[in-house]
């Protein structure tokens, strides 16, 4: 396929997904509750985000908002009070409405980035100024200086996936987004494939890194951000691929 093909396949699907004749266009995070403040807000879409591997994100968005709403679960997005929670109160807590599926591991995750947030940041409003509300600088202190302080959130995949997720739904409008990475889940891989980025035989054998390059180079040069092309790559796929390209 030409690039200008792709590309103007590419465009078709954006529009297509910007006008809602791709399909269904309800994100998963779109189902939130309403935030008093910026900091509740990002700390929501944060830890239930590190929570997010292998799991069915609409139901985890759904088990978030419950326990986000339920004045009794409420203080594990406030990271002072869960500083101060056993184990135990915050395992109650977090699998009350499911929102933790794998009791010691996700309670695990949810107490050491928060602890690492408070003890080295003291919010995350501040860790954000502190690196100038830039992509490329959050990169380095999430995935280098502190790697060990956000266990999954790290992990190439999710860290992209999670600063598309905050511009979206964080009110964070982070500079240097062009280089955020497309994440190869199920439905992108699918999309990838009906596009010609890979082959069905690349798709088991190619690690996701390798195709998020493919699609950082495909579209290098062009008025699209390879992160843009998630959403209605997503649809597409979840809404099996109606929307045909012309």
């Amino acid at each position: 396929m030409k690039k200008e093909e792709f590309l103007n396949n590419c465009n078709q699907l954006l529009q297509s997904y910007k006008t809602g004749e791709i399909g269904a266009t309800k994100m998963p995070e779109d189902s939130h509750p309403n935030f008093s403040d910026a900091e509740s807000r990002i700390t929501y879409f944060t830890l239930s985000m590190a929570l997010n591997y292998q799991r069915d994100s609409f139901k985890l968005w759904e088990f978030a908002k419950k326990t986000f709403e339920d004045p009794e679960t409420n203080s594990v997005f406030n990271l002072q009070k869960v500083s101060q929670m056993s184990e135990v109160e915050l395992k109650n807590k977090l699998t009350k409405h499911k929102l933790a599926l794998q009791p010691k591991k996700h309670i695990q995750i949810w107490k050491k980035i928060s602890q690492t947030i408070l003890e080295n940041f003291g919010s995350f409003s501040n860790l954000f100024q502190e690196v100038n509300f830039d992509f490329l600088q959050l990169q380095s202190v999430v995935q280098k200086n502190f790697k060990q302080g956000f266990p999954y959130l790290s992990g190439p995949k999710i860290f992209h996936y999670w600063s598309f997720i905050l511009g979206q739904y964080g009110g964070i409008n982070l500079k240097n987004k062009e280089f955020i990475e497309i994440a190869p889940d199920t439905h992108i891989i699918k999309g990838s494939i009906k596009l010609g980025v890979i082959t069905e035989q690349e798709a088991d054998s190619l690690p996701k890194d390798k195709i998020s390059e493919r699609w950082r180079n495909l579209l290098k040069n062009s008025n699209i951000n390879p992160i843009d092309m998630h959403p209605p790559l997503w649809f597409w796929s979840r809404n099996k691929f109606q929307f045909k390209l012309k």
